[in-house]
C-alpha cells in the first residue's frame, strides 16, 4: 500500500479529484496545490497535481516539485482534453485521466513506484517494446504510436493491441481474449471484444486498421504486412 499525495485547490477529497481511488487500498491524503505541500507530507511515496482545470499553475507545479524532489514519483491528473497541453517540459513520470479506471490507476501507480536506478531489470522479457509493420508497443510506459504518432489509448485497448501484436498472426477467440486481456474475473459479453477491435480499428486509421484481421467465426489476428516487416520484439 503506497500513500498517495493529492495537491488540489479544488476539493480536500482526492477521491474527488480521481473517483478510482475510492476503490483502491492506497492511503490518500490532500494537500493545497503548492510546493511545500511535500514539505508537510514526507511520508508521500506518489504525489498527483489536480491539472483538470488550470494547465499553466499545474505544469508551473509540477517543474518546481520536480526540481525540488528529483525521486518523488509526480504524476498530474489530466482531463482527456488536456492531455494535449502534456509533454515532457512537464517533468512529471508519468500522468493520469481523471476518468482513468482503478485497474490503470494501478498499473500506472506500480510503475511509477519502480526505482528509476532498476526500472530495466524490472521489466520482464514479454514487455520488451515491440515494433511490428508501423507500430510500437511499449509496455513499461503503456504507451503506443502508429508511424511515429501517439495514439489515446484507454488500459484495456492498450492490452488488447499489445497482446495481438506479440503474437503475429495467431488467432484468438473472443473467449480467449477476454480471459487474457480482461481477465477470468470479468462477466461480461464477447461483445465488449468487438466494440474495442473497432475502437482499436478507428485509432490505427483507415491505412492500418487491417492490421486488426476479423477470422470469420473465430476471432481476431495480428496480421504484419510482408513489406514491412521487422523485429517481432525489439529493445531500445
Amino acid at each position: 500500500m503506497a500513500v498517495l499525495l493529492m495537491l488540489s485547490g479544488a476539493s480536500d477529497r482526492p477521491e474527488a479529484v480521481l473517483d478510482s481511488l475510492a476503490f483502491l487500498d492506497h492511503r490518500t491524503i490532500a494537500g493545497p496545490p503548492r510546493a511545500e505541500s511535500v514539505l508537510r507530507h514526507p511520508e508521500a511515496d506518489v504525489v498527483l497535481v489536480d491539472a483538470r482545470r488550470d494547465l499553466a499553475a499545474a505544469r508551473n507545479l509540477c517543474r518546481a516539485l520536480a526540481a525540488a524532489s528529483p525521486e518523488l514519483p509526480l504524476l498530474p491528473v489530466l482531463t482527456e482534453g488536456g492531455l494535449a497541453g502534456f509533454s515532457p517540459a512537464w517533468r512529471a513520470r508519468d500522468f493520469l485521466l481523471d476518468t482513468a479506471g482503478p485497474a490503470e490507476v494501478t498499473a500506472r501507480l506500480r510503475l511509477a513506484l519502480l526505482p528509476r536506478s532498476g526500472a530495466g531489470e524490472a521489466v520482464s522479457a514479454k514487455d520488451q517494446p515491440i515494433r511490428a509493420s508501423g507500430i510500437y508497443v511499449d509496455a513499461s510506459t503503456y504507451t503506443a504510436q502508429v508511424h511515429g504518432e501517439p495514439m489515446n489509448l484507454t488500459f484495456k485497448e492498450f492490452e488488447l493491441l499489445k497482446h495481438l501484436v506479440q503474437h503475429p498472426g495467431l488467432v484468438f477467440t473472443r473467449e480467449q481474449l477476454l480471459h487474457e486481456v480482461w481477465g477470468y474475473d470479468y462477466f461480461g459479453g464477447t461483445r465488449t471484444v468487438d466494440v474495442h477491435v473497432r475502437r482499436l480499428r478507428a485509432k490505427l486509421g483507415p491505412d492500418q486498421e487491417q492490421l486488426i484481421g476479423t477470422v470469420r467465426n473465430v476471432g481476431y489476428r495480428f496480421v504484419p504486412r510482408d513489406n514491412g516487416r521487422e523485429d517481432a520484439r525489439q529493445s531500445d
